[in-house]
């Protein structure tokens, strides 16, 4: 539903980052994240309730600190870029809980495939910059499980140990710029 005066607020991805953790081989973590990503974020005024969001990043951008392994994710085993250059997220509703804090419900696209995740936002609060930009910034966090978004592939080594496991944490750290 539009609102009659809604606020457009914009990505600062100088001051935002999209992080991920996987374990692997079942007694370690490995963190990446997205270098290149876009969101835009349209609110009732400064009040975030039941504001509509999308958000993109580019699965090319993808950075774990080890090429071999972001080639690989970036392979039909996993995201398979070349087809599906782009991950992308839709909010279907954002919920105030508790005090500056709020359930963003929504579908997520990898690959081919659409699943509603729910995540966990915390509103660290809004200010305005020494420039004169009002800014909001917010903490995501979430789970969903690779398999559901068709990042089907795996192995197993000798002792029985899976490789890669299926839960991935997501947590996202977000400043959005009043537009």
């Amino acid at each position: 539903m539009e609102t009659a005066v809604s606020t457009i607020w914009k990505v600062d991805t100088t001051h935002s980052e999209i992080t991920f953790k996987v374990k692997h081989l079942v007694i370690s973590t490995v963190t990446g994240k997205f270098n290149s990503f876009d969101a835009l974020l349209e609110s009732d005024g400064d009040n975030f309730e039941g504001a509509n969001i999308k958000f993109n990043a580019d699965i090319d951008s993808i950075n774990t600190g080890v090429e071999d392994r972001d080639n690989h994710l970036k392979s039909e085993d996993f995201f398979a870029a070349e087809k599906f250059p782009k991950m992308l997220f839709v909010s279907k509703s954002f919920e105030k809980k508790a005090d500056g804090t709020y359930k963003l419900i929504g579908d997520l696209t990898i690959r081919d495939t659409t699943n509603e995740v729910v995540l966990k936002v915390e509103h660290g609060g809004t200010v305005v910059d020494p420039y004169g930009q009002t800014k909001a910034g917010f903490e995501l966090t979430g789970t969903v499980n690779r398999k559901e978004f068709g990042l089907q592939w795996n192995a197993v080594t000798e002792a029985g140990s899976i490789v890669v496991g299926d839960e991935v944490k997501l947590q996202l750290n977000v400043q959005v710029v009043k537009q």
